[in-house]
């Protein structure tokens, strides 16, 4: 296939998935790796999309992907990072969970604990974990939005509040090279802001396509955390800044 008619097909996939991963591009066309690094740096070049570790998307700072774009998105990395976090959280913690398609799929894996109590901003975890007569779900108060099943708002930011949990596992839209954590959704920072606040141990979980994604919304940076766990090995800086901060990192490989 020509280099030219490539790149249209690449944009193309791009736009309508929101984010492809290398494999995904080396797959569908049949080339190496390297050849595919090189599309995508060229079409990065031109500004027709955004480079990321380990694949690539459109470019944007302020709008998030469609939530059903999304949960298609990296489902096995997804996966992977979810089977990672259930080994960290033993029978009969107490966690918060927040959105994000991530956490929906560790709510899938945490089927396999039992004794939980979960506090949850989203309705699509609170009915996955529902299914498990020895849980406890509480689900926040707050504003519910159709496009996700999310609730946020001040009235979710209180009734967190009055918890303090043995985990909280936050997701996140992008991981900045100095360490900041940003997000899409200034509501939903202010959200995982108070879960950090009220959690006795803090999970980041974070497919690789989050390494490099610029958003506009602060929510803090890693020191906040205690564990990130991810699908592959996150640029140099932020690996060497997670052994100064001295948190933890796992790769779910």
């Amino acid at each position: 296939m020509a280099q030219q008619i490539r790149h249209e097909n690449i944009i193309k996939l791009i736009t309508e998935q929101g984010f492809v991963s290398i494999d995904e591009l080396v797959l569908l066309f049949d080339v190496t790796p390297q050849t595919i690094r090189r599309d995508l740096n060229l079409l990065a070049q031109d500004n027709r999309i955004r480079r990321y570790h380990g694949g690539a998307a459109i470019e944007s700072s302020t709008v998030n992907t469609e939530y059903s774009k999304r949960k298609a998105q990296q489902l096995d990395q997804k996966r992977r990072i979810a089977e990672a976090v259930v080994t960290l959280i033993p029978d009969n913690a107490s966690i918060f969970i927040n959105i994000g398609t991530t956490n929906e799929a560790i709510a899938r894996e945490l089927l396999q604990r039992n004794g939980l109590k979960v506090i949850t901003n989203n309705l699509n975890v609170a009915s996955i974990l529902s299914s498990k007569e020895d849980f406890q779900i509480t689900i926040t108060g707050g504003q519910v939005r159709s496009r996700d099943g999310g609730i946020i708002g001040e009235a979710t930011m209180d009734f967190i509040k009055q918890f303090r949990v043995d985990f909280g596992i936050i997701g996140i839209s992008g991981i900045e090279e100095d360490g900041s954590l940003m997000d899409f959704d200034y509501q939903e920072v202010r959200v995982a802001q108070a879960i950090i606040e009220h959690s006795r141990l803090v999970i980041l979980a974070a497919d690789s396509s989050k390494f490099g994604c610029r958003t506009v919304n602060y929510l803090g940076d890693l020191s906040l955390i205690d564990t990130l766990v991810t699908d592959q090995a996150p640029p140099k800086k932020i690996s060497q800044l997670m052994k100064q901060l001295k948190r933890k990192l796992i790769v779910a490989s």
